[in-house]
Formats: structure tokens, C-alpha cells, sequence
């Protein structure tokens, strides 16, 4: 989608990247480690001050303590930290649990395994879960189960109890949970992260993935962080130095500023995504989309059986050729025929002036 926005000249609501600058600071640090030649390698699981700064943070934020030594993996993003994680843990034949919609990694990361995937559906308008279907989806061949809270594309953020209905059947069926949590900064209407991990039984069984990506609008640096037990984490080192021996070193550094920002940094990160949010609402409630209001993440998924298209792809078509808007087919984060063919994702993560034209393009849009 990208592409095609790049092709046609349309406003990109389609991928999730910023379009406003990082935060000074980080720049700042990120330029002064090159100018003192921290260009070499890093230690391959990561520069001691930026796995002690992310010990520090999780002991800050959650009271959860985390050994910079031994259970802390620095990588290539959170992307590499998910398939380094997944590779450590999975052999073929494994089942893997996958809550669709998902984020489209997910999926192939399993089977590159040569695991399986087993889908339980996210339903609107809330995108709860059946935890009859959940209890299916797992078997005596169930390695893991996979959760994204904030979530990508949908915005739910896992209540305690749910997560406490997951933790459940991860101890009753000898399951890893393996988590997501790079949105967890972003956050609405007085929603709450709560890491899995964080749950009694679950400390030995979990494995955290998270990333400055997201938090610091720095998507492009590819700086992210595996939290884990010991043995576990002893695992992930040894694929991830084997697919990427280790993250970009200045920027290790700056990272490791980053996690160092005071509280008033994420209230202030929320409350202006909190904003952008309520516009991006606003614009595409009266273009005639029916909205799923996010909880957090940065990101709102629609409905939008209104218009009378085709299909999801036929729309986002489209949207970049006639309106000149970019968004993302909702079909795209479905594994099971015909999911998503009626909905579509945007992204608000974009300056004012980004999202006022996209206000104006999408005023455009013809209803059946």
C-alpha cells in the first residue's frame, strides 16, 4: 500500500510509521555515540547500558524484575525479536495459537517454523473472544500462543481477566505465551497494559517482545528488546545471533536515553495520540465509515459494507486512485476465507497537516 500511495501520490494512511520527527533528545544521543566512534559491534545480545535501561524501565513501570545478563535480548526491531523467539522455541509439527485479525508476521513467522497456526477470531465491535473457541484451539501440540495487546490493526487492549483466562490454559496446557507489547504507551479512555508476564504462573512462561519503534517514532532504527527466563532467553541469543549477530550500536546508545525519559513522556505520548485519534474518528465517521473505536495503538479498523464495494481490495483501490487515500485491506490480516472483505485499517500516526488532507480527500467518497 505503501507503494501504490508512493505511485499515485495519495495521503498514506496505510502503513504505520510517523511522519513527524523523533523526539530531540533522542537524535541528540543517537548523533553523539557516532561522534564518539560507538560504531563497532555491540556485545551480540545487546550494549550493557541499553539492556540495563531496559531492566530499569520494567522495574519502573510494572515492578517486574529482569536480569540485564541473562534474560535480556537486544534486536533488530520486534519483528526479528518475534521470529529469533519462535525459532528458539518451535520445532515442526508444533501447533502455535493466533488471534485473528492479527499483524501479518504472525502467520508466516509460524510456518517458516514449520509449525502450524490455529485461528481464534477477534469479533467486533469490541473484539472479544469466544473462550469456548480459545479452549478448541488448544491441544496436547500447542507450543505458544501469540498476543499482540494494544493491538495491531483492531486497537483492543486485553483486560486482566481475559489475560488471566489465556494464563489459564498457557499453565493447563504447558504453553508458552509470547507477547507483543510494543504499542504499550498508547493508550485511551483510561485502558490499562497489563504484560502477561506479569501474572502469577506465568514469569517462567512467557516471552516479551517489545521495541522502540512505536514509543519513540523511530520505526526506522530497528532497535528492540526480548524479555525472558534464562533458559529461554539462552535460546534466543543463540538464533538471533545467527540471523543478525546485533542492532545498529549508536543506536543502542540512544536507546538507552530513550528508556530513561521520565513518566511525563508516555502521559503526554497518549494523550497527543488520544488526539489525533479523535480526528481521525471524527473524519471517517463523516466520510460514512462505521468505526471501531480503538483502545489503544494507532490504528482504527472499519466497516465498510456502506459504500457498496466489491470487496475490501477492490475499495482500497479505490481510495488511492480516485480519492487519494491510502489504507490497508482488512482481508490482509485474516487467515480464514473471507475475513476481513468488508473491513479496511487506517493509521493516524501523522501530523495534523497529514490528517487534514486526509480529512478533505476522504470527504470525496461516494456512498452505493
Amino acid at each position: 500500500m505503501t507503494r501504490l500511495a508512493m505511485r499515485q501520490g495519495a495521503t498514506n494512511l496505510a502503513q504505520g510509521f510517523p511522519d513527524f520527527p523523533a523526539p530531540a533528545v533522542l537524535k541528540q544521543a543517537a548523533t553523539q555515540a557516532i561522534a564518539d566512534d560507538i560504531n563497532q559491534y555491540a556485545i551480540t545480545w545487546g550494549a550493557k547500558p541499553l539492556r540495563d535501561s531496559v531492566a530499569a524501565k520494567y522495574l519502573r513501570t510494572y515492578g517486574m524484575e529482569f536480569d540485564p545478563e541473562r534474560e535480556i535480548t537486544v534486536c533488530c526491531g520486534a519483528t526479528e525479536g518475534m521470529i529469533a523467539s519462535l525459532m528458539a522455541v518451535l520445532d515442526p509439527g508444533d501447533e502455535v495459537v493466533l488471534f485473528e485479525p492479527f499483524y501479518e508476521n504472525y502467520g508466516p513467522d509460524t510456518q517458516l517454523c514449520g509449525a502450524e497456526p490455529r485461528y481464534v477470531r477477534l469479533r467486533e465491535p469490541d473484539w472479544s473472544f469466544d473462550p469456548d473457541e480459545l479452549r478448541r484451539a488448544f491441544t496436547p501440540r500447542t507450543k505458544a500462543i501469540v498476543l499482540n495487546s494494544p493491538n495491531n490493526p483492531t486497537g483492543k487492549v486485553f483486560t486482566r481477566a481475559e489475560l488471566e483466562s489465556i494464563a489459564a490454559l498457557c499453565q493447563e496446557f504447558d504453553a508458552l505465551a509470547i507477547t507483543d507489547e510494543i504499542y504499550e504507551h498508547i493508550l485511551y479512555d483510561g485502558a490499562v497494559h497489563i504484560p502477561i508476564a506479569s501474572l502469577d504462573g506465568m514469569r517462567e512462561r512467557s516471552i516479551l517482545v517489545n521495541s522502540m519503534s512505536k514509543t519513540y517514532s523511530v520505526t526506522g532504527w530497528r532497535v528492540g528488546w526480548v524479555l525472558a527466563p534464562p533458559d529461554l532467553t539462552d535460546s534466543i541469543r543463540k538464533v538471533h545471533d545467527f540471523l543478525t549477530v546485533g542492532a545498529a550500536a549508536p543506536l543502542q546508545q540512544a536507546g538507552a536515553v530513550a528508556l530513561g525519559l521520565d513518566e511525563g513522556y508516555y502521559q503526554a505520548l497518549s494523550a497527543e495520540y488520544g488526539r489525533r485519534r479523535d480526528h481521525m474518528l471524527t473524519t471517517l465517521e463523516s466520510a460514512g465509515f462505521r468505526c471501531f473505536r480503538p483502545a489503544g495503538a494507532y490504528y482504527v479498523m472499519t466497516d465498510i459494507s456502506a459504500f457498496g464495494a466489491a470487496s475490501d481490495l477492490a475499495f482500497v483501490r479505490y481510495l488511492i486512485d480516485t480519492i487519494g487515500v491510502a489504507a490497508v485491506p482488512g482481508s490482509s490480516f485474516y487467515a480464514q476465507p473471507g475475513g476481513g472483505d468488508r473491513q479496511v485499517r487506517f493509521c493516524f500516526c501523522k501530523k495534523y497537516e497529514t490528517l487534514e488532507i486526509a480529512r478533505h480527500q476522504l470527504a470525496k467518497i461516494q456512498r452505493a
